[in-house]
């Protein structure tokens, strides 16, 4: 043990990089993961960058942070390697996972299982991830991650007014389900109330076709980030929080330790892997990040190099993050406050403010990576992330062509993160989840990315909605079939513009943004994008929109990022008996054999277009099985 503590500082004395951004790498720990030929390094990375570099120039509020003797701005986040221990076994690659709320998931995701720290052989899941050879980087960039042993967080210095400590308003949203008296607000959980009792806070409520009420301030108070209102919180009802807080965390930082490190393992001649092409996978928030941070231009470091040579920006939507500005929350959900303009990467002229930029197109980006937005139902349907705008204009009336060196998928009828299968009796829902399972296609993706950046190899063509070939509509305009018990979309708004602060106020800000979505076929499902063996070859209508159960308040608003899983009768008797309209299983196909049949044709077909990998048709084939068995028992249980 003392020789292998020993190593460890000897091997973190070694990882100097002289003249960088990157002035200190610490790895506190090293081991192997079992006989998998990887090996784990866990450690701390520390950054210097000079505020005032026109790339870092860009950082809300770095000119206000304290300064060293050469005049450099120092952080520091956590570090996370998976790496090949021969360089021979890897592809030359990295994969860095921008971590989502602190977190690791891509082994989980990508391999089918694992562990997010593995230790073991077996905590890699089937080894996708190992067998194509990348090396596994994760790296700290949000300020506000708890501190809890395990998550990936960036300790960054605060602004000040000439050494004068700054106070401001920090604002937070949030529903509950239940009447309860006590909410902790935890997106603000980075913030203690700086005047608890304050003129300053203040708790207001929206309710729909009512406005916003504010709550009168001797009906409530704070503790902590937790608000305590007497009578309790009306199920369903939005809620927003404000108060004075002080020391504004210098936030956009993250944007710059993911650029730096990145860029160190790339160029770093003591870097600890063999990189020569490195990709960033951002899911949810962290797809949202990665939009934010082409748009900001980091994908070029202080030394006019690019950093990423491809991006996959998943479940992102049109939108980005609430990180670079003042009182940053990045932690928030989102749910209707994270998309302003521009929307698509080629500048567009927007018809509400007159500006034009785009998210690629604009001063300050020098190196556009190879993209991948990947997208499901719900980033069109639900949250105001309107997915749609990042293939047509800002007015949302007519496709424009996408660049060269992006593609765009959309996953058609799936939810923002697979329900488990199979979907469990709906409680805070009016339906069950919707199960699809679009990473069996990611998959294939990822690989795609690499022969497109190392060989020049074309990915699969985009496959989205479009007006041109009639499956892009207004939400008003979806010919969802009249299924009993199901509710209407139709009447969904996108909700509105956030402001942008580098167009200072030219943004468009409060302007409601167009609901464009997936038209459907006769069963409700969608018709535009890339539809999976399961809504292909149907036993169910699979949506990105679920709405809130009665019991929680709020049935006419969506269950935040969930989808619905709406089952088929299994016979005509059945489908009469219910009134439904759509046809019943055994109408449709003759048999078991037959459904199965069909659905390995579809998932064949996914693999002859480079979207499915041949490997895994076999496993999407054996759940097509048990989709079948489950469909038919619960609309038997069902049939009186």
């Amino acid at each position: 043990m003392k020789f292998r503590r020993l190593l460890a500082l000897a091997f973190a004395a070694a990882f100097t990089w002289a003249r960088s951004e990157v002035t200190r790498v610490e790895i506190t720990a090293r081991s192997d993961v079992g006989s998998s030929g990887y090996e784990k390094l866990v450690g701390r990375i520390h950054f210097a960058i000079d505020p005032k570099d026109p790339r870092n120039a860009v950082i809300a509020d770095v000119g206000r942070a304290a300064v060293n003797a050469a005049g450099r701005v120092e952080f520091s986040s956590d570090l996370y390697l998976l790496k090949p221990k021969a360089p021979a076994a890897g592809n030359g690659a990295a994969l860095v996972e921008v971590s989502n709320r602190g977190g690791r998931s891509a082994i989980v995701s990508f391999n089918r299982g694992g562990s997010r720290d593995p230790k073991s052989e077996s905590d890699l899941g089937d080894r996708f991830l190992q067998r194509q050879g990348f090396t596994l980087v994760w790296v700290g960039w949000e300020f506000d991650v708890p501190p809890t042993s395990g998550l990936m967080r960036i300790a960054v210095p605060v602004a000040t007014d000439a050494g004068r400590v700054i106070t401001g308003n920090v604002h937070g949203k949030f529903t509950v389900s239940s009447r309860v008296e006590e909410f902790e607000v935890t997106d603000l959980a980075a913030y203690p109330p700086h005047n608890p009792e304050g003129v300053e806070r203040e708790l207001a409520r929206r309710i729909p076709g009512r406005g916003r009420t504010v709550v009168p301030p001797d009906q409530w108070r704070l503790s902590g980030h937790t608000v305590i209102l007497t009578g309790g919180f009306e199920p369903g009802t939005e809620y927003e929080i404000s108060y004075a807080a002080a020391n504004p965390p210098i936030a956009g930082l993250g944007f710059a330790a993911l650029r730096d490190t990145t860029s160190w393992l790339k160029n770093g001649s003591d870097s600890p892997a063999s990189v020569r092409h490195a990709y960033a996978f951002g899911s949810s928030q962290s797809g949202r990040f990665l939009r934010d941070f082409l748009y900001h231009g980091f994908n070029t470091d202080e030394r006019d190099r690019q950093v990423f040579d491809g991006v996959l920006a998943h479940i992102a939507g049109a939108a980005r993050i609430n990180l670079n500005q003042r009182w940053s929350v990045p932690r928030e959900l989102g749910t209707y406050s994270v998309t302003g303009f521009p929307f698509a990467d080629t500048a567009q002229t927007d018809p509400v403010s007159g500006a034009r930029e785009g998210l690629l197109e604009n001063p300050r980006v020098r190196h556009a990576p190879k993209i991948f937005y990947t997208n499901t139902s719900v980033e069109y349907w639900g949250g105001g992330r309107v997915a749609a705008l990042v293939h047509t204009d800002p007015a949302g009336a007519k496709d424009i062509p996408l660049p060269e060196n992006v593609r765009f998928y959309a996953f058609a009828g799936t939810q923002h993160g697979p329900a488990k299968f199979p979907p469990p009796a709906p409680t805070t829902a009016q339906q069950r989840a919707n199960p699809v399972d679009f990473w069996w296609t990611m998959r294939a993706l990822l690989p795609a990315m690499h022969r497109w950046v190392k060989d020049g190899t074309p990915p699969p063509a985009s496959a989205y909605p479009t007006f041109h070939d009639g499956t892009l509509v207004r939400a008003a305009a979806v010919g969802l079939p009249a299924i009993p018990g199901v509710a209407s979309p139709r009447a969904l708004g996108g909700g509105v513009r956030i402001s942008n602060p580098l167009l200072s106020g030219k943004d468009g800000a409060g302007a409601p943004l167009p609901l464009l979505v997936s038209q459907v076929d006769a069963d409700g499902n969608e018709r535009g994008g890339i539809r999976l063996p399961d809504v292909a070859v149907p036993l169910a209508t699979y949506t990105g929109w679920n709405f809130r159960a009665p019991a929680t308040g709020a049935p006419d608003e969506l269950v935040s990022l969930a989808g619905s899983w709406i089952p088929f009768p299994a016979t005509r008797e059945a489908r009469e008996a219910a009134g439904d309209p759509r046809q019943s299983i055994v109408e449709r196909y003759a048999s078991r054999a037959d459904y199965l049949a069909k659905h390995h044709a579809a998932a064949e077909d996914l693999a002859r277009r480079g979207l499915l990998l041949t490997e895994d048709v076999a496993q999407v084939a054996k759940r097509a099985g048990e989709q079948w068995d489950f469909a038919i028992a619960l609309s038997r249980r069902a049939t009186p």
